[in-house]
């Protein structure tokens, strides 16, 4: 399992409104660069919708 810096994909995700669905999440984080890594990482987080940065950086916590 590839491992991301909560900190950079915190910084991909600069700018999201939350609530944010995953799709949201992986498609502003495609939109400001984001490697591979990170949407792998993104990819694996279960489908619903996240209410602020904790709660994605807690769910990124549980799949790694």
């Amino acid at each position: 399992m590839a491992k991301v810096n909560p900190i950079q994909l915190q910084k991909h995700l600069k700018g999201v409104d939350y609530p944010a669905s995953k799709e949201q999440l992986i498609q502003h984080a495609q939109k400001q660069g984001a490697d591979d890594t990170a949407i792998s990482v993104l990819n694996q987080l279960p489908d619903e919708e996240y209410e602020s940065p904790t709660d994605v950086s807690e769910a990124v916590g549980d799949i790694e």
